[in-house]
């Protein structure tokens, strides 16, 4: 998807408009099936928005999107047929290391130093993504100076999509943070007004991309209560799509205040898409903690035998309930009432 934006690197800077091309508007792989004949209806090809161009964009966005619309197909052929649980965040992970070995951490910041912004951040993030700590405190000391340096490219997206998919909290926050640099939004007002103005946009694609940069820039701290009353009020949005990605960016916010919208939306969206995004977002994906994830236990609980819900939205509270604890246990809403009560003298 492309669309243009701004780069806020400096209090009061005249905005430039910047391509983006963000290969995330299919960020994760779905949750996919939880068993033979278990497909929310209506899924199928994943559909990737075109915007308008201008003539002067439209050259320099042609080569990217070709290379986002493999790297989605790529996603969506992985997903393919799968007969267990697919919604896990470590597949694209997986995926991508099994490319060629990580390089050698650099002896010494020196020779970061010698290399440019654009790949000081794609060594730095390969490395983070293999679980390199110092690579993580690195990326954290130099992001801010990256503003207006690194700009966003097919191997960026690439690595900050693999980032977000890491099984450790620190890397996808690394992804967060070089993404942000990459797309020229500093942690400011000035790139919260732009979003929140971009979030109204009558295109379509501009709009889906604001509600995910919204909640990388809640993340990091910027105003993060008005981040999160602007993607709750866009959950009320009559296309699927906007409030698809408006639990994608309450996700990525990962803010305990997040937490009772995402629930309700997976129990009253008339979309199964949107309710399954808003059920891998409380199992796995996003920014949330461990505790926080447990914390929706209980309600998942009674989500996983309610008569006004659909078998697929049961199936889905079961499948949240075993990534969050870890626990194998059948799709029986009474196996697991037992196991959790067995847990409270713990």
């Amino acid at each position: 998807m492309d669309v243009s934006q701004q780069r806020f690197s400096e209090p009061g800077a005249q905005p430039k408009s910047v391509p983006v091309t963000d290969p995330r508007m299919q960020p994760t792989p779905d949750y996919g099936t939880l068993g033979p004949g278990s497909d929310p209806a209506g899924s199928g090809p994943i559909s990737i928005p075109r915007p308008v161009l201008n003539p002067v964009n439209a050259r320099r966005f042609g080569s990217l999107l070709a290379v986002v619309v493999g790297a989605l197909l790529a996603i969506a052929t992985s997903n393919a047929g799968t007969a267990h649980s697919a919604w896990s965040w470590t597949r694209f992970t997986n995926l991508f290391s099994m490319r060629a070995t990580a390089p050698a951490f650099p002896k010494d910041s020196r020779q970061l130093d010698g290399m440019k912004p654009q790949k000081q951040a794609e060594a730095l993030l390969e490395l983070a993504v293999s679980h390199n700590d110092g690579a993580l405190d690195q990326i954290s000391s130099r992001v801010d100076r990256w503003q207006g340096k690194v700009k966003w490219d097919s191997q960026i997206a690439t690595l900050t999509t693999a980032a977000l998919n890491s099984n450790d909290m620190r890397v996808r926050e690394s992804g967060i943070q070089v993404e942000l640099a990459a797309y020229g939004l500093a942690r400011n007002s000035a790139s919260l007004d732009y979003l929140l103005n971009m979030s109204e946009s009558s295109d379509h694609a501009q709009k889906i991309w604001a509600l995910w940069a919204l909640g990388l820039i809640g993340n990091r701290g910027v105003e993060t209560d008005r981040v999160v009353q602007t993607l709750t009020g866009h959950l009320k949005d009559s296309d699927d799509d906007s409030r698809r990605w408006a639990v994608e960016g309450l996700a990525l916010v990962g803010s305990s205040e997040t937490i009772e919208p995402l629930l309700k939306t997976m129990h009253d969206d008339p979309s199964p898409t949107v309710r399954e995004r808003a059920a891998c977002s409380l199992a796995e994906s996003g920014m949330f903690t461990r505790e926080q994830r447990l914390s929706v236990v209980p309600q998942l609980l009674k989500y996983s035998d309610d008569p006004s819900l659909d078998a697929q939205t049961h199936a889905w509270a079961f499948q949240a309930l075993s990534d969050i604890t870890h626990q194998r246990l059948p799709n029986d809403s009474s196996a697991w009432r037992s196991w959790y009560d067995s847990t409270k003298g713990d």
